[in-house]
């Protein structure tokens, strides 16, 4: 090969075709000449940039991103049933825990009233004073005491009327 020919390649094709191997030529019936691009330095970076922030999976940046909230939607999906299921245990088990106390305090309730009825005076004292039982010899007295006036202090008075209903006719007609 010439050093002409040497010249005109560039430094790809060197490393492409080899020293002495001469580029791939057109048919000798094509007049037209095909141009074999040549990349620069700077060229061959920015096509390895370009081609390095879009060739991720060979997935463009809207579908990367569609990828990307698929997948933290089903994180998040993966965690919020759990976290569901801790939060739901942990109110049962408070509730639970509310119940055990009530139920302990019952059962405190219950062993003390259980060891006064084992005391025999407690039972006489209970069997007096609930049921009304004497002992024989005993004379029982039973005191009535007189009934309730008609309803509470504002249910009215023997006519029936509130007490401030009384109140207020007298004092709007004047009369007692």
């Amino acid at each position: 090969m010439s050093a002409a020919d040497e010249r005109g390649r560039t430094r790809s094709d060197r490393v492409r075709f080899g020293r002495g191997a001469a580029p791939p030529r057109p048919a000798a019936t094509t007049r037209r000449r095909i141009r074999v691009p040549r990349l620069t330095r700077s060229r061959s970076r920015v096509g390895g940039v370009v081609a390095a922030t879009t060739g991720w999976l060979g997935l463009s940046s809207a579908r990367r991103a569609a990828v990307l909230a698929f997948v933290v939607c089903a994180l998040a999906l993966s965690v919020a049933v759990p976290l569901r299921n801790f939060v739901t245990q942990r109110q049962e088990l408070a509730e639970v825990s509310e119940q055990q106390r009530a139920l302990a305090a019952e059962v405190d309730e219950l062993t003390r009233r259980r060891a006064e009825l084992a005391d025999p005076d407690q039972v006489v004292a209970d069997a007096r004073s609930r049921l009304g039982y004497v002992r024989p010899g005993e004379i029982p007295f039973v005191v009535q005491l007189p009934a309730p006036a008609r309803g509470g202090p504002d249910d009215g008075g023997p006519d029936g009327v509130p007490w401030y209903q009384r109140l207020w006719r007298e004092v709007s007609e004047g009369t007692t």
